[in-house]
């Protein structure tokens, strides 16, 4: 497993980020067969090669959409009542989301570890969603930010390009 190197990755986004996207935006409308077995295969190889921890770029630049339950579940374990977790914590969005109030998040510890991390929101345990069994479902808004964001869906996105455009999967083109 590799450390991250953000610097580095932040080039790599610049220089492929819209070959990428583009490529996630034709895969959406035209998806080739086998998409969702194509990354079920590539995923779990992907998180061999990339340490989160030595990353957190997630944590560090993103926050999570909090549902009900995950409010009551955290502001329970920190012995908070909700009204206060809301309070102390979050903000409403432009689209009535719960999101943190400031960046980093709150509850990234020095180590790039989360301080509730048993508790956190399943936005954050599902992150980067590349392992869902739908794949397609996540490209429209979450595959093509989180390109720019999280080192394994960059590297899902680029793997998935080359078995697909190079292997000729699909008539789209990059």
């Amino acid at each position: 497993m590799q450390a991250v190197n953000l610097r580095s990755f932040k080039q790599k986004v610049r220089h492929n980020k819209r070959s990428l996207k583009r490529f996630l935006t034709k895969i959406e409308k035209n998806p080739p067969r086998g998409l969702d077995k194509i990354t079920a295969a590539l995923e779990p190889e992907v998180w061999k090669e990339v340490d989160c921890l030595t990353c957190a770029n997630c944590c560090k630049t993103m926050t999570p959409t909090y549902t009900k339950t995950d409010v009551k579940r955290i502001s329970k374990h920190l012995g908070m009542s909700v009204h206060q977790y809301h309070e102390k914590y979050l903000e409403k969005d432009k689209t009535g989301d719960y999101m943190n109030v400031k960046q980093p998040c709150q509850w990234l510890k020095k180590d790039n570890k989360c301080s509730i991390y048993a508790v956190r929101p399943k936005d954050c345990s599902g992150f980067p969603h590349t392992q869902s069994k739908d794949f397609k479902q996540f490209i429209p808004d979450t595959h093509i930010q989180n390109i720019e964001y999280c080192p394994i869906t960059m590297h899902v996105v680029e793997n998935m390009y080359d078995i697909v455009i190079k292997k000729g999967l699909t008539n789209v083109t990059a």
